[in-house]
């Protein structure tokens, strides 16, 4: 793992264009800003080449999608690719109705996408494996979280990030697992939105999305075990708070000292 890549971001400090959800547009900018990148944020499709065009990076979260703001994630993710920023999607809720897997699948089937970040139940959704979701929660599943991701990795042909319990980050053949967690990243609600936004702001300094995926979700993760670390108690009100402030504090050496994962072989195809 390239802990230096937290160093990177920092002193190239690129702009992070973000298509958010209403619901967490603060914190998601917060963090953004926080971690060292910089955020812009617009829902005007008149602007969106040159959003586009001046940023790193482009995350678009689908959480509280509505018809016009769909007009403008098009237009967004066709510039992304024309002008190579690379792209992050956010399938917020996608197996809580018919319509969010439907549009999440348009957009995957039409632009190019980096990263796909989502709970395991988002992950199963759109790998079509068999998975009982709750809204924007995770649900349950008897399924091999591992396999779903890579199985979506190689259908759509980027990376995937399953997050919970155990982060799982995969590119359809590599695979990295990531043990770091606090049971307050479930009492926030923007601490999914922030770490895909935390990806998008890594993919932005480097072209191996794999190495940014797994980088920034050990960043985000250890620097969500220090803030809840230094908690009397879980406090849900006060952690998003204080995630911010780890964001800004947080080390590569921290990262380093901290992260707890296990890398996999690659298999290798004859």
């Amino acid at each position: 793992m390239d802990f230096n890549l937290l160093n990177t971001l920092r002193e190239k400090n690129l702009i992070a264009f973000n298509i958010s959800n209403f619901v967490t547009v603060q914190d998601v900018a917060n963090g953004i800003n926080a971690l060292g990148s910089s955020p812009i944020m617009s829902q005007d499709k008149g602007e969106a080449e040159e959003m586009v065009k001046i940023s790193g990076s482009v995350t678009i979260n689908l959480g509280a999608f509505y018809d016009e703001q769909l007009e403008q994630t098009n237009s967004v993710a066709k510039f992304a690719n024309q002008y190579n920023k690379p792209l992050v999607l956010d399938p917020v809720g996608v197996g809580a109705g018919s319509r969010r897997k439907k549009v999440c699948n348009e957009l995957l089937d039409k632009y190019r996408f980096a990263v796909i970040r989502g709970n395991a139940g988002e992950i199963a959704t759109l790998a079509d494996a068999e998975w009982n979701t709750k809204g924007i929660d995770s649900g349950q599943g008897s399924g091999n979280i591992v396999e779903i991701a890579k199985k979506l990795a190689n259908k759509r042909n980027c990376v995937v990030c399953a997050s919970g319990k155990v982060d799982v980050i995969t590119d359809g053949n590599q695979v990295v697992k990531i043990f770091n967690e606090s049971n307050l990243f479930k009492l926030h609600v923007g601490s999914g939105d922030m770490l895909s936004s935390t990806i998008g702001c890594f993919v932005g300094v480097t072209d191996d999305y794999f190495e940014a995926a797994q980088i920034a979700t050990a960043v985000f993760d250890v620097a969500g075990e220090i803030a809840a670390s230094k908690m009397p108690e879980e406090l849900a009100g006060s952690f998003g708070p204080k995630l911010i402030d780890e964001l800004h504090l947080i080390t590569a050496a921290d990262v380093k000292q901290y992260a707890k994962y296990e890398p996999q072989e690659a298999i290798k195809n004859d």
